[in-house]
């Protein structure tokens, strides 16, 4: 049976770890660490979903920090270039950034009334795309899965 999401968040990274992580990677880029990244890394590393860039300005705002969208567009870019988020598409909507759990892997399903994501894992599939890529002699780099269609509570609506 496949895992939702939030019985996999126990294996989330230390944020501490992360953020040295993030601070070793923009010194090394000759950047740093300033207050306005640190308050952008600590937004995405806070929340266990997708977030826009948007989204994330937003809530900066409500909560008082100041961050220019370009700041965080160019912040989540170096999260991504450091290997620290990862970037989807999921339909027609903006890129959804969230951030990597090293080590584990999981898909989605997408609710096209809602917007709803949903992160799932499944051995089974998993097993499936090894046997498959055995079978073709292919070596995986990596992989996604998006499953689109009408979640739970927008069919009962219907």
């Amino acid at each position: 049976m496949p895992e939702h999401r939030q019985d996999m968040d126990k294996n989330a990274p230390d944020i501490e770890i992360e953020r040295i992580r993030f601070r070793e990677f923009l010194s090394e880029k000759g950047l740093k660490l300033t207050k306005q990244r640190l308050i952008i890394f600590d937004e995405v590393f806070r929340h266990h979903g997708h977030l826009d860039a948007d989204s994330i300005a937003k809530m900066l705002r409500s909560m008082g920090k100041r961050a220019s969208r370009a700041t965080v567009y160019r912040t989540l870019d170096l999260l991504l270039e450091a290997g620290l988020v990862k970037s989807m598409r999921l339909g027609s909507k903006p890129d959804y950034f969230e951030h990597v759990h090293p080590g584990e892997h999981h898909d989605h399903l997408v609710c096209t009334k809602c917007g709803e994501i949903i992160e799932f894992f499944s051995e089974v599939l998993e097993n499936t795309q090894d046997r498959i890529c055995g079978e073709f002699r292919f070596k995986p780099d990596r992989h996604t899965m998006t499953i689109f269609g009408v979640c739970a509570k927008c069919g009962k609506e219907e």
